[in-house]
């Protein structure tokens, strides 16, 4: 099962990836980080398709997907 990591130090929650997913499965977070960006998570990573659009699109490159 591929699974999301967003680096949360890099992410400015610019939502690009959001736009992409196939899966609407990612939305922007609760959590700030240390820039003040409220950073994209995952929803539901069961769902994932391991596609990589997210990561491809992401202008910061703030996203990993692992298999």
């Amino acid at each position: 099962m591929p699974k999301v990591n967003v680096l949360d130090k890099f992410c400015k929650s610019c939502e690009l990836c959001i736009e992409v997913c196939p899966k609407k499965i990612l939305a922007v977070g609760d959590k700030a980080n240390a820039k003040g960006y409220f950073t994209v998570v995952c929803t539901d990573e069961e769902k994932c398709i391991g596609c990589k659009i997210c990561a491809t699109v992401c202008p910061d490159v703030a996203i990993e997907i692992y298999k």
